[in-house]
């Protein structure tokens, strides 16, 4: 059995805690080992803050940007024994640096002053994906294996 979700999300802080409360609560209801829903929900918590701080398009210098800048969605994916999340902004994008990055993030990354985010989602997650979309934001993707709790609903066989 498998199951998925997707919010389209205003870009408000208020916003990060109710998509990390889904995913807590959908984690929890399928069955899935609480250690792992807590790094998932960190590194949702992450990708959300992320997407409110640099997910919109400022074209006339006023917060919040055109109305397609106000937004950005999550989808996550529970399926057999992986979880894929998905959030997608409609901001700049990432730099060249965070979307060509290859290999583990360079030593002292969690110290700056931002990016740390990034580097958590990275640490947290098994499989990490940053990516543009020219023109219209920037998609942060990430996979964990999942561990269930006995007797889980949702458990795969």
């Amino acid at each position: 059995m498998s199951i998925w979700w997707s919010l389209h999300l205003r870009r408000e802080a208020a916003s990060v805690p109710l998509a990390r409360r889904l995913l807590l609560g959908t984690m929890e209801t399928a069955g899935v080992d609480p250690d792992i829903s807590f790094d998932l929900s960190v590194a949702l918590s992450e990708a959300c803050a992320n997407a409110v701080e640099h997910g919109g398009a400022a074209t006339d210098g006023a917060p919040g940007g055109t109305p397609g800048g106000e937004a950005y969605r999550v989808t996550a994916y529970l399926d057999g024994d992986c979880c894929r999340i998905e959030v997608t902004d409609s901001g700049p994008g990432f730099p060249p640096h965070t979307v060509a990055r290859q290999s583990p993030p360079a030593p002292g990354a969690a110290y700056r002053e931002s990016g740390r985010g990034l580097c958590l989602i990275e640490e947290l997650a098994d499989h990490v994906r940053f990516r543009n979309r020219p023109g219209r934001g920037a998609v942060v993707t990430f996979d964990k294996i999942l561990k269930w709790r006995e007797g889980a609903l949702l458990k795969a066989s």
